[in-house]
C-alpha cells in the first residue's frame, strides 16, 4: 500500500521560490519512491493573482474566505495520511487555528518546515494596511506544536530549538540536472555583472551602487536586475530584466559576476543564502556580504569573495572584470560546492529519511 503524504504550504504549486527549491523539487522523487503525494495550497491559483495586486480589497477579502473554507474541508481529513508536511503555515493569514486542531484535537504529529525568519514582520506594500493579520507570533506555537522541524540553516535551527527538541537543518538547494542546469560563459563581451531578487530585497543593492557608478568610468560592462519591478537608481550600465519563470535560467546564466550584499540584522541572518547558490550553480563567480548563513556556504577566495566594505566591493569587482581566468575558476569552485552540499542530489537521502517512518 502507498504511503500518503499531504503537503500543505501557503501558495499553489510552482510559484513560490521558497516552496519550488525547499521541497517541491522533491515530490517527484518520493512519487517514484512509492509514496502517494498530495498537494494542498492554502491560496488557489487565481486567490494568488488576486492577493499580489494593489486595490480591489472586496475580491481580496473573498478570495481568502474562500482559502479558508477550503482548508477547514481539508483539515479533519489529514488522519487520513501517513505524514502530514507544512511548510510556513497552513493558512497565509490569522492565528494558529489549523494547527493547533490538528495537534491537540486530531493527534497529527505533522512536520514544520521554514526558510526565513518568518516571525519577523516581513510584507509587500501592495498588503502593507493588513499586514498584522499575518500574526507573526504564530511561528513559534506552529514549532511548538509539530512533531519535528526542518530549518533552512543553523540560525533558524537555533530558534527554533527554543520550541521543539526535533529539529533539522535542510538547506534550501539546487536542481543541478533539471533546472540549473546550464553554465554561465566567461567569453561573452560586454562582461555582465548581475543580481536577482524581489522587490523587496532590492534595498540591499544602494551599498554597491557608487561603486558601479565608479567602475562604470573605467570599464564597459552591463550590470542586470533580475527582479519583478524596475529599480530606480541611477546607473548608465543598468538594465532591467523582468522576471519570467520561463527564462529565469537563461537570463541568469547571462551574468558573468553576480552580487549578494545585504545587511546584518535579523532578517538576513535568516536567510538561507539561495541568491548566492543560484550563481554559483551556474558557475558564476559570486560576491557575498559575509552574513549567516553566508559564511557556511562560502570559502572566501576559493569558491567566491566576501565583501565587507564598499571598497571590498570596488577592489574585487574590478580584479574580476580583469581577469576571465579567475572568474572561471572561482565559478567552478561554486558550483562544485553545490553539487556536493547544496544539490537536490546531494539532500535527496534527508528528505526520504523525514518520511520513513510512520508518524500517525
Amino acid at each position: 500500500m502507498k504511503k500518503k503524504i499531504y503537503i500543505l504550504a501557503p501558495y499553489p504549486k510552482g510559484q513560490a521560490p521558497s516552496q519550488r527549491f525547499r521541497f517541491e523539487q522533491y515530490l517527484d522523487i518520493l512519487e517514484k519512491e512509492g509514496c502517494e503525494v498530495k498537494f494542498y495550497s492554502f491560496l488557489s491559483e487565481k486567490a494568488w493573482k488576486t492577493l499580489y495586486q494593489p486595490g480591489n480589497y472586496l475580491g481580496k477579502f473573498d478570495q481568502v474566505m474562500i482559502s479558508f473554507m477550503r482548508r477547514w474541508g481539508l483539515i479533519f481529513k489529514l488522519k487520513k495520511a501517513d505524514h502530514v508536511f507544512v511548510h510556513r503555515e497552513m493558512a497565509h493569514i490569522g492565528p494558529p487555528i489549523f494547527e493547533w486542531i490538528s495537534a491537540k484535537i486530531l493527534g497529527v504529529k505533522y512536520i514544520y518546515d521554514f526558510d526565513d525568519a518568518i516571525w519577523l514582520p516581513n510584507y509587500s506594500e501592495a498588503n502593507a494596511r493588513f499586514q498584522r493579520l499575518k500574526a507573526y507570533w504564530k511561528v513559534k506555537y506552529c514549532m511548538k506544536w509539530a512533531h519535528k522541524v526542518t530549518a533552512g540553516n543553523d540560525y533558524l535551527a537555533d530558534f527554533a530549538r527554543k520550541y521543539n527538541n526535533n529539529v533539522e537543518v535542510i538547506p534550501t538547494t539546487i536542481d543541478l540536472q533539471n533546472h540549473h542546469n546550464l553554465e554561465t560563459n566567461q567569453s561573452l563581451k560586454p562582461l555582465v555583472i548581475g543580481w536577482t531578487g524581489t522587490h523587496t530585497t532590492m534595498r540591499y543593492l544602494s551599498e554597491i551602487t557608487p561603486v558601479l557608478q565608479e567602475l562604470e568610468k573605467d570599464h564597459e560592462f552591463e550590470f542586470h536586475v533580475i527582479s519583478n519591478e524596475k529599480p530606480d537608481f541611477e546607473l548608465k550600465s543598468l538594465r532591467f530584466i523582468p522576471w519570467n519563470k520561463e527564462t529565469e535560467i537563461e537570463d541568469l546564466a547571462r551574468i558573468q559576476i553576480g552580487v549578494m550584499p545585504l545587511v546584518e540584522d535579523q532578517w538576513s541572518a535568516g536567510k538561507c543564502g539561495f541568491k548566492a547558490l543560484q550563481y554559483m550553480a551556474l558557475s558564476i563567480p559570486t560576491l557575498l556580504s559575509p552574513v549567516g548563513v553566508n559564511m557556511v556556504i562560502v570559502e572566501d577566495e576559493e569558491n567566491g569573495f566576501f565583501c565587507d566594505s564598499q571598497n571590498d566591493w570596488k577592489v574585487i569587482l574590478e580584479k574580476l572584470l580583469n581577469d576571465e581566468a579567475l572568474r572561471t575558476k572561482i565559478g567552478l569552485e561554486g558550483r562544485k560546492r553545490v553539487k556536493e552540499a547544496y544539490s537536490v542530489n546531494a539532500n535527496t537521502a534527508k528528505y526520504l529519511a523525514l518520511f520513513n517512518n510512520q508518524e500517525r
